[in-house]
C-alpha cells in the first residue's frame, strides 16, 4: 500500500516534512467515511439480512466493535501494527500512543500522526465486525466481545504490520495491497469461515428457511457502504492527490461492474434477478478492487469488478452448497474469495502509469514476479489468519463456551441476550 509504513521513521525526506492542510482535511473526511461504513452501513446491511428476532443482536455486534476496538487500538493495537518491531510484529513503544505529540506527523509526512492513527483505527474496527456475519444467530455476545479483542491484537494487528509497516515481512517482499485485500478482506473472510466450521451450523440449517427480514435495510446499508468505500480506498492514498482520485474512480467502476455481472449470472442460473444479488455483487466489486485501487487503471477495474461478481456468486452459492458449511451472510464467499481474487488480479493489472515508478508493475506489463509475490502474500495471509483464528476460538470456547443455548437460538437472540426486540 502506498504510504502505509511506520509513521515515525519511514518517511524521511531531504526536506523537513510539514503538514499539508488539503491532505489533512481530506483524510479527516475519509476517516469519517470509513466509520460511516460500519455505523450505519454494515449494521444496516447485516441487520436486514438476518431474521427479525436477531436483528438487534447483529447490529449490537457492530456497535460493540466500534466502541471496544477503538479503545483496544488506542491502548495497544496501533503499537503492534505500526511500531517498528520486526518483520512479524510491531512493538510496545506506542502503547497509549506514547510519543505522539499534537504536531507529530505520520502517513506520508503531510498529515498528523494522530489522524493516521485514527484512519487506521476505522479499519481495525470494521474488519472484526465483518466476521460476525459468518456465524450470525449462534454466538454469545460475551464470547464475541472476547474474541474480537483477542483477534484484533493477535491476528489483525500483526497481519497489518506484516503487510503495511515499513519493517513488515510482506511489505519487504513487495506485496501490493492498497487498502486491505489481505489485511481486511482475506482476514475477515477466512476467519469467518473458520469460526462457522468450528461453531457448527445454525439449528434447522437446510431444513427451515432463513429469510432476510428486511432487504430494504440491506439496500440502504450497501448504499452507505458504497459511499463510505470511497474513504476506504481513496483515503488510502493518505493525501488529496491524483492517486486518490484514480482510486475513487476505479472503486466506483468495479462496484458497478460486479453488480452487473452478479445479477447477470444469477438471472441465467436462477431465472430471476434479485435485489439481494444486486447488492451482494456491489459489495463483491468493492472488495475485489480494494487491494488494487491505487495500482490499476479503469479498464483493469472493470475486469476485476466483472470477475468479482461472477466468482463471488459461485463461491456464495455453488461452493457453499457443495461443501455444506453455514456461512450465514456469505462473509467468506464475498470477502474471503473476493479479497483473494482482487489481490491476485492486482498482480496482473497493476500499471506503472498508476502505481508510479519506471519499471513494469504487473503481469500484463511483463512483471511476472509481481504476480508470484501476490500469490505468496495471499497464501501466507490465509495460513496465518486460519491458524490464529482457530487457536483463539478453541481456547476461549473451552474456557467460556461460545454457542448460545438451544432455546435462545430457536426463539431469537434479541430477547435472550439483550432483552430487546424489534416490534
Amino acid at each position: 500500500m502506498a504510504g502505509f509504513m511506520a509513521p515515525a521513521a519511514a518517511f524521511a525526506q531531504d526536506a523537513v516534512p510539514t503538514m499539508d492542510k488539503g491532505d489533512t482535511v481530506w483524510m479527516m473526511v475519509a476517516t469519517a467515511l470509513v466509520l460511516f461504513m460500519l455505523m450505519p452501513g454494515l449494521a444496516l446491511f447485516y441487520g436486514g439480512l438476518v431474521r427479525k428476532n436477531n436483528v438487534l443482536t447483529i447490529v449490537m455486534q457492530s456497535v460493540a466493535c466500534a466502541c471496544v476496538l477503538s479503545v483496544v487500538w488506542f491502548i495497544l493495537g496501533y503499537s503492534i501494527a505500526f511500531g517498528p518491531g520486526n518483520a512479524y510484529f510491531g512493538d510496545f513503544s506506542r502503547v497509549f500512543l506514547s510519543g505522539m505529540a499534537i504536531d507529530t506527523l505520520g502517513g506520508l509526512g503531510t498529515i498528523p500522526e494522530a489522524l493516521f492513527m485514527l484512519f487506521q483505527m476505522t479499519f481495525a474496527i470494521i474488519t472484526p465486525a465483518l466476521i460476525t456475519g459468518a456465524f450470525a444467530d449462534r454466538m454469545k455476545f460475551s464470547a464475541i466481545v472476547v474474541f474480537v479483542i483477542l483477534w484484533s491484537l493477535l491476528v489483525y494487528s500483526p497481519l497489518c504490520h506484516m503487510v503495511w509497516a515499513g519493517t513488515g515481512l510482506m511489505f519487504g517482499w513487495g506485496v501490493l495491497d492498497f487498502a486491505g485485500g489481505t489485511v481486511v478482506h482475506i482476514a475477515s473472510g477466512v476467519s469467518g469461515l473458520v469460526i462457522a466450521l468450528m461453531i457448527g451450523k445454525r439449528r434447522g440449517h437446510g431444513k427451515v428457511p432463513f429469510t432476510p427480514h428486511n432487504l430494504v435495510y440491506s439496500v440502504i446499508g450497501v448504499g452507505f457502504l458504497w459511499v463510505g468505500w470511497f474513504g476506504f480506498n481513496a483515503g488510502s492514498a493518505l493525501a488529496a492527490n491524483y492517486n486518490a482520485v484514480m482510486a475513487m474512480v476505479v472503486t466506483h467502476i468495479a462496484a458497478a461492474a460486479a453488480g452487473c455481472s452478479w445479477v447477470a449470472v444469477e438471472w441465467i442460473v436462477h431465472k430471476k434477478p434479485s435485489i439481494l444479488g444486486g447488492i451482494s455483487g456491489i459489495v463483491a466489486g468493492l472488495v475485489g478492487i480494494t487491494p488494487a485501487a491505487g495500482f490499476v487503471d479503469p479498464t483493469g477495474a472493470l475486469i476485476i469488478g466483472l470477475a468479482a461478481g461472477v466468482v463471488c456468486f459461485f463461491a456464495s452459492t455453488s461452493l457453499k452448497n457443495a461443501l455444506g458449511y453455514d456461512d450465514a451472510l456469505d462473509v467468506f464467499g464475498i470477502h474471503g474469495v473476493g479479497g483473494a481474487l482482487g489481490a491476485l488480479l492486482t498482480g496482473v493489472f497493476a500499471t506503472m502509469a498508476i502505481k508510479g515508478g519506471d519499471t513494469p508493475a504487473g503481469l500484463l506489463e511483463g512483471n511476472s514476479g509481481q504476480f508470484i509475490t501476490q500469490i505468496q502474500g495471499v497464501a501466507v495471509s490465509i495460513v496465518f489468519v486460519a491458524i490464529g483464528t482457530a487457536v483463539i476460538y478453541k481456547i476461549f470456547d473451552l474456557i467460556i463456551g461460545c454457542r448460545v443455548p438451544e432455546d435462545a437460538e430457536r426463539d431469537g437472540l434479541d430477547l435472550a441476550l439483550h432483552g430487546e426486540a424489534v416490534q
